[in-house]
């Protein structure tokens, strides 16, 4: 039976590939930039937080686990099943107290915490897991976690405490995509069953949070759950989370004085943090956020349009203009640190050979022309600006920008409505991202993309024994990445937390995803 563990020599990535640079050098009462520690968590005071979107609903299944989502929203109403520890390089348990599998990865086991209770007092068990997962695998929940919970073909319960999840194709690397989803967070069957619109009213969950106000658009109000099962945690009597999706508003809160820590996306954001003297903690991770092109359409259903396209993009340019020129411009899948790296191009920049591309696509009737559909978000709106401009100085090629705020542009993505896109597939544990991303089979893969010579090197990355054979795996993924150009990486992610020096217990875990129960105050 697999008890699961990261470490140098087993299955997945080493401190190397998901490094939080405090985490990883530095005890829990160590601050990461201050010369020594600052003592142990003492209880009492309310944090104010910042998240850069606001969420759509409370429900799990609306909730994206991770930094640039609401990551910390969810983990402080709903607490965790399980986290990653980048310390021993273990899931390290919370609800669950384990997840193992006897076969390989065709089942698991999980097991719970005895005498667990929802704030509603009615129980945490196997039956409340197998519900809150059943829902997210249905695809008419419309879960943005469907890719990771459609990984499980059926759940039993076996008694109160023990869920048997039978999967639909094994996969031994199946813990890291609960951790990196909406599956990590178990919320009141009965609530839930009250419908979304009382749900949200009233979100019930065993974490160390509870809701007292949501105002929308403004702020969400969390005070400490005295039921809490890890007590003395949490040590904030309280959570003020805001939402702030510029950049600039985000670091000028903060710098003022006007918000205790913040999660961050931006490079250049970061940069001026730094200046400014706030602390920033950073998920180090590969991957990254690339421009993702529509191969069930036209254009980009013709190989040459999409080679034309990354050709001619100049990455350091979406660098500059965007980022001010502090981003990471990610030019293998995999940074070098990585056991899974290859000196594999993800693209070359070639505007002559872009040029030969798209007039030979116009000789035959088949001009470059698609919308690039974006969100609102002011970094993103501008990738899609920069690159209609960098498209805009080669000949038979037209791009239009559409502009859609969150709620709109999921639907749009989920019903695969666009040309081109701004996704993610941060690779933290391999698996979890490219599986969902790019295998033909995956709900996940927001491309099309449909390649039996990828499928396959990603089904032998997910089951391979050891790093070195997953690592020849991820070597042929690198390679039809490179040749079929499911989309153009344009910049590195930054999963971080920005903080200022009274704010202490920081600890991320999965994709920047910040556990609100160990945060304290010094002021």
């Amino acid at each position: 039976m697999t008890r699961w563990r990261r470490s140098l020599t087993g299955l997945v990535v080493a401190c190397s590939t998901l490094l939080v640079v405090s985490a990883c050098a530095s005890s829990a009462n160590s601050d990461p930039k201050s010369s020594g520690p600052v003592g142990d968590p003492v209880s009492g005071g309310i944090a104010r937080a910042i998240q850069i979107r606001e969420p759509v609903g409370l429900d799990p299944a609306q909730l994206a686990n991770n930094w640039v989502g609401q990551g910390l929203l969810g983990n402080a109403l709903y607490g965790t099943l399980m986290i990653d520890n980048p310390d021993t390089f273990e899931i390290d348990y919370a609800l669950a107290t384990d997840f193992t599998t006897p076969d390989g990865g065709s089942t698991f086991v999980l097991t719970l915490r005895p005498d667990l209770t929802f704030t509603d007092g009615t129980p945490l068990n196997a039956e409340a897991v197998k519900f809150n997962w059943d829902r997210l695998r249905d695809t008419a929940t419309g879960s943005s976690s469907l890719p990771q919970a459609s990984q499980v073909a059926a759940t039993e319960v076996v008694d109160e405490t023990t869920l048997k999840a039978t999967m639909a194709v094994p996969n031994p690397m199946f813990p890291f995509s609960v951790t990196s989803s909406a599956l990590n967070w178990i919320a009141s069957p009965a609530a839930l069953e009250k419908g979304r619109d009382a749900f949200n009213s009233d979100p019930v969950g065993a974490g160390p949070f509870v809701l007292t106000q949501w105002a929308r658009q403004d702020t969400i109000e969390l005070e400490r759950n005295p039921g809490y099962w890890d007590a003395p945690r949490p040590y904030l009597d309280g959570i003020t989370l805001r939402t702030v999706s510029d950049a600039q508003q985000r670091i000028n809160l903060l710098t003022t004085g006007g918000a205790d820590l913040g999660s961050e996306s931006s490079w250049s954001a970061l940069s001026r943090a730094e200046q400014a003297g706030l602390v920033a903690d950073v998920v180090r991770i590969g991957g990254g956020q690339y421009l993702a092109m529509n191969h069930r359409t036209a254009p980009f259903d013709d190989p040459r349009a999409r080679k034309a396209v990354a050709s001619a993009l100049q990455l350091d340019g979406i660098n500059t203009a965007v980022f001010e020129g502090q981003g990471e411009v990610p030019a293998t899948l995999f940074p070098e640190s990585s056991p899974f790296y290859a000196d594999i191009p993800l693209t070359q920049h070639d505007p002559a050979e872009a040029q030969r591309l798209f007039d030979e696509l116009a000789d035959e009737g088949k001009p470059v022309e698609f919308t690039f559909t974006a969100t609102s978000l002011v970094e993103i709106k501008s990738v899609a600006e920069t690159v209609q401009a960098q498209l805009s100085s080669f000949d038979n090629v037209d791009v239009k920008v559409e502009i859609l705020d969150f709620a709109a542009y999921m639907p749009r993505i989920a019903a695969r409505d666009f040309g081109m896109t701004v996704w993610a597939a941060d690779s933290q544990e391999p698996d979890s991202a490219l599986w969902n991303a790019f295998h033909s089979r995956s709900s996940g893969n927001v491309t099309g993309v449909a390649d039996p010579e990828l499928d396959r090197a990603l089904d032998e990355g997910r089951a391979g024994g050891t790093t070195q054979e997953r690592s020849t795996s991820y070597t042929v993924v690198q390679e039809r990445l490179a040749e079929l150009n499911p989309g153009v990486w344009y910049i590195r992610a930054a999963p971080s937390v920005v903080r200022n020096s009274d704010i202490h217990g920081i600890r991320m875990y999965a994709l920047g995803s910040l556990i609100p129960d160990q945060i304290w105050l010094t002021r």
